[in-house]
């Protein structure tokens, strides 16, 4: 029970960023009395018709005792909720206690009435929807269990809200009013819905960072070299296709352009809509970046700036009122300290980031959080799926840095229904919401594998720097959690290139039946032992002995491949001695001719890298990528043979796929 003094106590935890319908960001909070001023200018630019709507009656203006009765809230009976951006209100919703008679009531009456107002310029972004939300979590926390709504019949949107919602309701029609009756215990339908309007929003609010159609470098230094002169040579050598700028403020006025770049002084100078700003200068200057870029209407930032929560309890503080700043103006943010995003779709081609050459495109979608682990992967992939291996390359990456806004979960957003993303590989060097990422991670994977690098064994401690707290769960807890979410779990950036290749490049088997075959009879009960360790089924290795020919090995594949109890094949293979690179070419054919007779069943080649082996492995393979979309999100990756290389040790079993 709530006494008297605590019924007044400001709900801090309340308080709220949410990702609206278009990706732009707003706040939720209780209204207090402060708020009188921001009602009042709020309620001036709403239309009469939206005025109407909700007194049903004229309404031009809030008298005194409106504007008293709805900024003055005991938080128990009587809630209201702000949505702002800017600091300024874009919608309100408030409920009022009522008992069996409809009157105002205190507990333990557990229905309450409940109302919107949402301004004209921002309706259709999910603001409503959002509120509704947070004011049944509320509610719930106050003991109501049931909301009561009257509505116009003519309002059909705010009708759409209350229906699309999710929850049990009751509707009635009475003297020209529908009334809405609905319980607020949540749904398995409620919480389906809660969880698409949070998918399609984070979603599109990645989607507004990784293909804008303008970017501004603010911080380009005037000589060659530095961070910002740096990634403004990499966005435009990558080929941008949109509008590119080159800010700082100590620009000569009469300077036009850096390295062929339109030049400006300030964001202010740029007359056209910029989408994204990359931000290079020194920390103490990126609050009056963020600044210039809220009002010019910038609708996401990549702080590549250091000094944040990483060097310190100030630099820590410095982090959180960075994304206050960046929030309130509606932007999302990836960084502070970032390493910076790629996207190498041919309509896009962005690096902004500091990687000095653009990957190779591709279908793999890379996440790390640090710098030094987005740059060893970029190097691993391309080794591996560089010019030995074909062009297996990357649809898009993010290293976010100090993770202060933007996280894995986000991007796991974006890539669950990305059609140029087949393969996630994330690294991940701690996991601040293990519930939300497993509920997500299980999601995506049964659309597209999900391949994971679990870092910060040892206590679970975030890198410094990082905003969201590490989970204190044990780490063989968080492994358990997930492989149940079907999740590939991996060691090193290694395995997890490895096996992002090998699912990008291959069908997926239709069961754990692997068939070994190969010209090494010590690499054939390795590669056993390894799928055995895995809860494989692997079929007695079939030593072919050292002298075997190619037409062996065609032979025994062939035969494997037929088998209807074998759902995939490992192939291991030594060079003969003194071989020559003739030898390996006739391999390489030998095993493509007979694997793209059975195009469903993966073959993976397990080979010590003495000869040419690789290579022709690569000449003898298709070189572009292909897939087609069955449904949205969910890639067919029943393709013809690409042969996928794994020198000395065998590889991650076929059943990680």
């Amino acid at each position: 029970m709530q006494s008297a003094s605590d019924r007044h106590e400001y709900p801090a935890h309340w308080e709220a960023d949410v990702v609206l319908r278009d990706g732009g960001t707003a706040r939720i909070r209780p209204i207090t009395v402060d708020d009188a001023e921001r009602l009042v200018s709020f309620y001036e630019q709403v239309s009469d018709e939206s005025k109407y709507y909700r007194f049903f009656a004229p309404y031009p203006r809030l008298s005194a005792k409106d504007v008293h009765r709805f900024t003055h809230h005991d938080f128990v009976d009587r809630v209201g909720l702000a949505a702002t951006v800017g600091g300024e209100f874009i919608a309100t919703v408030r409920y009022d206690r009522i008992g069996a008679d409809g009157m105002p009531a205190s507990a333990p009456a557990d229905e309450a009435e409940v109302a919107f107002l949402v301004q004209d310029a921002h309706q259709g972004r999910g603001v409503a929807s959002a509120l509704l939300e947070h004011i049944g979590a509320v509610a719930r926390e106050r003991g109501i269990r049931r909301f009561a709504a009257e509505v116009l019949p003519a309002n059909t949107k705010m009708i759409k809200v209350f229906t699309d919602a999710g929850y049990t309701q009751k509707r009635s029609f009475e003297d020209g009013v529908v009334r809405l009756e609905f319980d607020l215990e949540p749904t398995d339908r409620s919480l389906a819905v809660q969880y698409a309007r949070e998918q399609r929003a984070e979603a599109r609010s990645v989607r507004r960072l990784l293909v804008p159609g303008s970017v501004a470098v603010i911080g380009v230094g005037r000589a060659p070299g530095g961070v910002g002169r740096s990634v403004l040579g990499n966005i435009r050598d990558a080929g941008f296709t949109g509008r590119l700028y080159a800010v700082n403020r100590a620009f000569p006025e009469d300077l036009k352009e850096v390295d062929g770049v339109p030049a400006r002084r300030s964001m202010r100078d740029i007359e056209e809509q910029v989408d994204l700003a990359v931000v290079a200068v020194p920390a103490q200057h990126v609050p009056d970046v963020v600044t210039e870029c809220g009002e010019h209407g910038v609708q996401g930032l990549v702080v590549l700036s250091a000094g944040y929560a990483e060097s310190g309890p100030d630099g820590r503080e410095r982090q959180r009122e960075l994304v206050r700043h960046a929030r309130a103006y509606g932007m999302r943010i990836i960084g502070p300290n970032a390493f910076g995003i790629i996207n190498t779709s041919a309509d896009v081609r962005l690096n902004a980031s500091l990687a000095p050459e653009m990957p190779r495109p591709g279908r793999i979608g890379l996440f790390a959080q640090s710098g030094a682990i987005g740059i060893a992967l970029l190097s691993r992939l391309h080794r591996r799926g560089g010019g030995v291996t074909g062009v297996t390359g990357v649809s898009t990456l993010v290293s976010s840095g100090n993770r202060a806004d933007v996280s894995g979960n986000d991007v796991l957003q974006y890539w669950y229904d990305d059609p140029d993303t087949d393969v996630v590989l994330m690294y991940l060097e701690s996991i601040g919401n293990p519930r939300k990422f497993t509920r997500l991670a299980r999601r995506t994977a049964a659309a597209k594998p999900l391949v994971v690098v679990q870092g910060a064994r040892h206590g679970g401690a975030a890198p410094q720097g990082h905003a969201v707290r590490a989970t204190r769960l044990p780490h063989a807890t968080v492994s358990a959690l997930l492989r149940q979410a079907g999740v590939i779990r991996v060691d090193t950036i290694t395995e997890l290139v490895d096996a992002g290749l090998l699912l990008a490049r291959q069908p997926l088997p239709t069961g754990p039946r692997v068939a070994i075959l190969g010209n090494s009879e010590s690499l054939g009960l390795l590669t056993y032992d390894a799928c055995l360790s895995e809860g494989l089924r692997p079929l007695p290795p079939l030593d072919l002995t050292t002298g075997a020919s190619a037409a062996a090995f065609h032979q025994a594949l062939s035969h494997a491949l037929a088998d209807e109890t074998c759902d995939a094949v490992v192939v291991t293979a030594i060079p003969a001695i003194g071989g020559a690179s003739t030898g390996d070419a006739e391999l390489a054919e030998a095993l493509r001719s007979a694997a793209e007779r059975v195009p469903g069943k993966p073959v993976l080649v397990v080979h010590v890298e003495l000869g040419g082996l690789a290579e022709a492995l690569s000449a003898a393979a298709s070189t572009a990528p292909q897939a087609t979309t069955t449904a949205p999100g969910i890639a067919n990756r029943a393709h013809p043979f690409r042969p996928l290389h794994c020198p000395a040790d065998p590889p991650p079993a076929p059943s990680d796929t």
